[in-house]
């Protein structure tokens, strides 16, 4: 039996079932301290046990993104506030080569807010 973080990855069309599977073995393999979990119904990513990053469909575009948890505290200039207080998102084209460099350079920026 599949678990429902599993389902989650799996009931995605494509190509935004292999951008976001792509997206989880790579934010996992960032950092040892990154784990999985399900939380509020979509798949996120922990460091050290305290929420970092998420995966999910902006409603308004149709496109995957990925959500930094503390993305108040990241300046990069490809990061969205829209209306959140304390996240950010990176929209993503599920049609073309992911931004792999620019992802790395946001995950590991953020990471240094749970090193403290």
């Amino acid at each position: 039996m599949l678990r429902p973080i599993d389902e989650w990855y799996l009931q995605k069309e494509e190509p935004i079932k292999s951008c976001f599977q792509f997206l989880r073995d790579f934010i996992l393999k960032q950092d040892s301290r990154i784990t999985e979990a399900w939380k509020y119904g979509m798949p996120f990513f922990c460091c050290n046990g305290k929420m970092f990053c998420y995966l999910w469909v902006h409603k308004k575009y149709g496109k995957p993104y990925l959500g930094i948890v503390e993305g108040k505290k990241n300046k990069h200039p490809d990061l969205l506030t829209e209306k959140r207080a304390r996240m950010k998102i990176l929209l993503l084209d599920p049609e073309k080569d992911l931004p792999v460099q620019k992802i790395r350079k946001i995950l590991n920026d953020v990471l240094k807010f749970y090193k403290q």
